[in-house]
């Protein structure tokens, strides 16, 4: 009993001089997407700027594939020091317990977040081969021909967004997966696929040059950098909400002290005015850097959303 007195005032020591201590070394920075999209950019923008605030390398790591689970589940078992941090979007943390048995993390137990970064609401794309300039000319293309469209695996946006569009018209459509949300949207803009579900920092430029056109967006208003694009609400689908949002997450074991530490440094590189200027606001970002304990409270009714969301689309929870 007096070893164990001796050990526990240690331990608790250790937490705050951990937290001072951050970041000892490189950080590595696991993005379970490949290179090129909106949250990868972000992931570099940031890493940039903590590096320079801390003077450590911050190094962004690209795993895409397997539905996010391989990268997200390196941070899961990873030390709970600090210098293993994940970025991701929700299907991450919020559909793939629900979508996929086994999973082998449970993202809620197993990750801390360190902060919420940004939401951004969805739109659906499509090839402009097929025609379509709304929803209802969408669904009116589908009754006569079965459509497809590109995701990123079992619980993302695309798959819940289609999936719940199709249980609730009668429509059937094909869902075509991708390693990421990139190539979801160079395989639409290619013809490889009839449509899928992006933020204007994926679809800008191809909007801009004619090969990809947006049929709706899944927000309360029209998007101010898209006047003439109606809402899903105005399309009659205003209970589908397919909206996304980004944060970073450290091993479940980490010290309340330094996800506080690392969350300072985060914040301050997402108030940055050029970061605000030049990327956020263009494409349409609303920037949430809530602390650990708010985000996981934000992410704990994002879960619950999806639950019934899933339910809505046809789809059974799993967790």
């Amino acid at each position: 009993m007096k070893v164990l007195r001796r050990v526990l005032p240690a331990i608790t020591l250790a937490h705050p001089a951990m937290a001072q201590a951050w970041p000892a070394r490189p950080v590595r920075l696991i993005v379970p997407y490949p290179p090129g999209g909106g949250l990868d950019a972000l992931a570099r923008a940031i890493a940039e700027r903590v590096s320079a605030a801390t003077h450590q390398a911050v190094v962004v790591d690209n795993r895409p594939g397997g539905s996010t689970v391989p990268g997200t589940d390196a941070v899961a078992k990873a030390a709970p020091d600090g210098h293993t941090l994940l970025m991701t979007a929700d299907n991450s943390i919020t559909s793939n317990p629900l979508m996929i048995p086994g999973l082998p993390h449970d993202p809620m137990r197993d990750l801390a977040p360190v902060s919420f970064l940004i939401e951004t609401h969805q739109m659906v794309v499509a090839n402009p081969r097929l025609g379509a300039r709304d929803i209802p000319a969408l669904l009116a293309a589908a009754r006569g021909q079965r459509l497809n469209y590109g995701s990123y695996g079992q619980g993302s946006q695309p798959h819940l967004l289609f999936g719940a569009l199709g249980a609730q018209t009668g429509t059937e459509f094909t869902e075509i997966p991708y390693r990421g949300l990139t190539p979801a949207v160079l395989a639409t803009v290619a013809g490889e696929v009839d449509m899928t579900l992006c933020g204007i920092a994926s679809a800008g430029e191809h909007l801009a040059a004619g090969t990809l056109r947006a049929l709706a967006v899944g927000r309360a208003q029209r998007l101010p950098q898209l006047p003439d694009v109606p809402t899903l609400a105005e399309s009659g689908h205003g209970d589908v909400d397919p909206r996304t949002w980004f944060g970073i997450f450290a091993p479940g074991a980490t010290p309340p002290e330094l996800l506080n530490r690392i969350h300072a440094q985060v914040a301050a590189a997402m108030a940055d005015p050029a970061l605000i200027a030049r990327f956020l606001t263009p494409n349409g970002y609303t920037v949430h850097t809530a602390t650990p304990a708010a985000s996981r409270e934000m992410i704990a009714a994002d879960l619950e959303y999806k639950r019934g969301l899933m339910r809505r689309a046809g789809l059974n929870p799993a967790g």
